[in-house]
């Protein structure tokens, strides 16, 4: 059975990251919503809330059938997403789906093309995703969409509250270490803009692989 509490050997490390993730951005109106695929509905249900909060007027969601969520979203992740926010109260008519990204690279290319296809080019976007994957999608939207002003929003749980929900600490940890990779790795590949990484984060990275916390490293 899957723990649900980060060790205590780690917790600083782990906290650590989770900081380095948090932007941090003031929500303010934005003239769409993009938001990105995931495992579970938490960035559907945000999106939700914010749409209803009349944060943005047009919304999108963005990605396919990966095998990470394949098992709980079988028919895709922006599929499922749309679902549920048509459920609860979004009109379909406020809403387009995304269903080929299988990253965070497509997930933004593909999303500011489909919005051009419809004639829409914001000038300012409020990216929805999941609270360690707010500094790679910022990133990502600097470089491939730079003529648009950024907003990042994930949900605000703690991150006790986060692995609780997750069920698996150890896949969160795992997450939270691919994506500060990430950060890095991407920006020398040209697929981000650089972000600055202080030495006490790079430090924390470290001690974690050592840990044995790569089950979500990028090669």
């Amino acid at each position: 059975m899957a723990e649900t509490v980060i060790p205590q050997s780690v917790r600083p490390d782990v906290e650590t990251l989770w900081d380095y993730h948090d932007l941090r951005h003031d929500l303010r109106p934005c003239d769409v919503g993009v938001g990105l695929g995931g495992r579970g509905l938490g960035v559907a249900a945000l999106a939700v809330e914010l749409f209803r909060g009349g944060l943005f007027p047009r919304l999108v969601f963005t990605g396919g059938r990966a095998p990470g969520s394949a098992d709980s979203l079988p028919r895709g992740e922006a599929v499922h997403y749309g679902e549920y926010a048509v459920a609860h109260g979004v009109p379909p008519e406020a809403l387009l789906l995304e269903t080929r990204a299988s990253n965070t690279l497509e997930n933004v290319a593909f999303s500011r093309d489909l919005l051009a296809t419809h004639g829409l080019r914001p000038r300012s976007v409020l990216v929805m995703s999941r609270p360690y994957q707010r500094r790679r999608a910022y990133a990502t939207c600097r470089k491939v969409w730079p003529d648009v002003t950024v907003v990042c929003a994930a949900t605000t749980l703690p991150l006790d509250d986060y692995v609780a929900d997750a069920g698996d600490a150890r896949r969160v940890i795992d997450l939270i270490v691919g994506d500060t990779q990430r950060v890095d790795l991407y920006a020398r590949r040209g697929h981000l803009v650089p972000q600055e990484m202080p030495p006490a984060v790079r430090l924390a990275y470290d001690r974690l692989v050592r840990a044995g916390y790569t089950g979500r490293l990028a090669r």
